[in-house]
Formats: C-alpha cells, structure tokens, sequence
C-alpha cells in the first residue's frame, strides 16, 4: 500500500475500525477490458446473498460494494441492496458532521442525466470538498476528494463504543477534485 504522503497520518490510527479495514484494500484496481479483478469478484461472495448473484464484473460500479466488504470485515451491518450507493443514507445514524470514519454518500449524475450516487469513508475535508477513503474512484481503491455541495447524506455506524479518535480532520485543498466514480 502507497498512501499519499499527505493521508500517511491514517496509517499511526487506532480505528475507526471500517478505516482500518478499507486501507488493507487501498489500490486494489479494476481491471481493464473483458478481465475481472478477482479480488473485487470476491468481495460479492464474501457479502453474499442477493449480491453474490448480481455482481459479476467488476465494470459494474462497485463503490458500494466496497463499502458492503469493509463494513462486513468490520462487523458493522451491511444494508439492504448495498450495491446501490444510495441505500447506503440508511446505514447506521444520520449525523450532521462528519467525522473520520463515517459514511458519506454523494449524489451524482450518469451519462444519461439520471441521478446515481457514490459511497465513500470520510477521512478529512478542506473548505470545499471532503476527502474519502472509497471503491471504484478513478477504477481503483483510494483517496479521492469530493465536492461538498454533492452530499447527499453523512451516516456514523452504530458503535458500542466509539472510537476516541472519531473527529473532524482538516486537510489542504491539494489534489484533484473527482467528479466521476467510474
């Protein structure tokens, strides 16, 4: 794994524990053409159910089901149809500021002008985009920076006990603004 020099802080974390879990996946890529990631086509096994029918290539959106796998592995609970990045506004509680670890779920228009959306970690901000720790952002796992006006919804998992270091992070507006998942 290669972190970005500015996100290396991530790696010294304690938790949350969907952190952890999602950077031991950091820059497991898409494969280009008609070949599929293997790791990515396990993922939908591992989820299981509905989802190990449905997802079969890895040219499907997969950001939610990144999100599915690292909330599994994190004995968080998986929600209903995860594949669909929008279900993702009913994952653990809505809360008004994000902070390291919660879910944040983006709205976003297809090529055909309906609206989609994309589900990702938030790991910091700057003033206009959060930064988010997410699947299928530029065709691989990694840190992409997400325009703030785009949020659909910030959800917290439902902890027994949270993590000490659940909190607001503030990070330089370096990088580029990432306006496609796929």
């Amino acid at each position: 794994m290669t972190l970005e020099k500015q996100y290396q802080w991530l790696l010294k974390e304690q938790g949350p524990i969907m952190i952890k879990k999602a950077l031991a996946l950091y820059d497991t890529k898409e494969l280009s053409g008609t070949p599929n990631n293997p790791v990515i086509i396990n993922w939908a096994n591992e989820v299981g159910g509905d989802v190990a029918n449905v997802y079969k290539a890895d040219e499907i959106p997969w950001c939610g089901l990144f999100t599915a796998v690292v909330a599994k592995r994190g004995s968080k609970q998986v929600v209903k149809d995860p594949l669909w990045a929008l279900n993702w506004g009913n994952f653990g509680k809505h809360i008004d500021v994000p902070m390291l670890g919660d879910v944040l779920v983006f709205v976003r228009k297809t090529s055909d002008g309906k609206t989609a959306g994309h589900v990702a970690l938030y790991v910091g901000e700057d003033d206009s985009c959060y930064h988010v720790l997410g699947g299928n952002q530029s065709d691989k796992v990694c840190i992409a920076r997400k325009d703030k006006t785009r949020l659909y919804t910030s959800r917290r998992p439902n902890y027994n006990i949270q993590p000490n270091n659940v909190r607001q992070i503030f990070l330089s507006s370096t990088g580029e603004k990432t306006g496609s998942e796929q």
